[in-house]
């Protein structure tokens, strides 16, 4: 029987550890989902739980035993604005699922090639409380900029026109509807087109009977389509990697084992994402297309940390970060190792847990 989570700072033993709930398509959801990540730990004493996010409440520096213990794999915007803060999480992998970013417009609004948008009325949606938890202007300008550079265009090129921010809250149908709300204002005639991504952002699309103007999945370069949702990071503090190495990597086992599991079970994907996104078999169509179920793997390569350290500096430049972000000392690559390790030679993978719970492993600075 697992215990249920403490409410006392204790740090030993653990005896609970929290995965952050976002609306996305994320392996170590669907691990949860299916129940994985209960049984994996359930030997341990330890219970695994789900928490809605709402605002920069990620990992805060303080001694809350749910900030220390927390797993989080979602949008980079405010983990990066965390980490610029001082909170001391580590990138433990990245995923990059393409999920449906698309410049909208109205049915009469003839978009034939990027240069097409030149001069148009684009929602920017306002900031929020506070910089950091500002995710939907993020997204926005740095949606409508990579869209513009495809045709040669800046941000100069284009009127911005501001909408109200999206509430802070935890998320919910009716609050991942309220993030588009620009989609509103395009189809009362207001502005000429509204950078969206996601399932729900489809699914409201279409309810409007608006237009895929551009859409940014079609076109080679990742690079256009570098945004909150791509790459995605996995974080955790950098406090559990120190004292609990092996829970990081198991945790890890069971995202990559989800992973798998999703390369070969689209249908039954499709609904689990259902659940996770907040939206309707439509909007998860729509958004996730092609084999996207084959990408949901967390890697360290080369091109995925680049590609988090251009949107780091998109998001300083544009005053989305209290300081730079060092994307190369973020990340801390030995859990992944670890876990793969594992996963090439399973005979072993018994004695090398005891061993790495053993190793000296040095802090990493902020």
């Amino acid at each position: 029987m697992v215990a249920e989570c403490r409410a006392a700072p204790d740090e030993d033993p653990l005896d609970c550890i929290w995965i952050s709930r976002s609306p996305i398509p994320a392996a170590s959801g669907i691990a949860w989902a299916l129940g994985w990540m209960t049984d994996e730990f359930a030997r341990d004493g330890i219970a695994v739980k789900r928490v809605a996010e709402a605002g920069l409440n990620l990992v805060a520096p303080d001694p809350e035993r749910q900030s220390r213990y927390r797993f989080r794999e979602a949008g980079n915007i405010q983990a990066l604005a965390a980490h610029a803060l001082g909170v001391p999480t580590r990138v433990i992998g990245l995923t990059w699922i393409d999920e449906g970013q698309a410049i909208m417009v109205r049915p009469d609004t003839r978009i034939m090639e990027p240069g097409d948008l030149r001069g148009l009325r684009f929602a920017l949606p306002g900031f929020a409380r506070t910089r950091g938890e500002s995710i939907a202007r993020g997204m926005a300008l740095h949606g409508i900029q990579n869209a513009l550079a495809l045709g040669g265009l800046t941000l100069d090129d284009v009127q911005m026109i501001e909408v109200p921010a999206p509430p802070v809250e935890q998320p919910s149908a009716e609050g991942m509807r309220r993030l588009w709300l620009g989609l509103e204002w395009l189809a009362a005639g207001r502005i000429d087109a509204v950078y969206v991504k996601g399932a729900a952002a489809a699914e409201s699309a279409a309810r409007l009977g608006l237009s895929v103007g551009l859409d940014l999945d079609a076109y080679p370069s990742r690079l256009a389509r570098v945004n909150n949702g791509t790459p995605r990071p996995i974080t955790v503090h950098a406090d559990m990697i120190e004292r609990h190495f092996d829970i990081v990597v198991r945790f890890l086992e069971q995202t990559l084992r989800a992973a798998d599991w999703a390369s070969g079970n689209l249908a039954e994907l499709k609904h689990i994402l259902t659940q996770e996104t907040l939206s309707d078999i439509s909007g998860v169509e729509a958004a996730y297309r092609g084999d996207f179920h084959r990408s949901l793997h967390p890697d360290l390569s080369r091109d995925r940390i680049e590609m988090l350290a251009t949107q780091a500096n998109f998001l300083w430049l544009h005053g989305f970060l209290d300081r730079r972000v060092d994307v190369e000392r973020w990340v801390d690559p030995r859990p992944l190792e670890a876990a793969l390790a594992r996963r090439s030679d399973p005979e072993g993978a018994q004695a090398r847990r005891f061993e790495t719970l053993a190793l000296p492993l040095p802090l990493i600075p902020t």
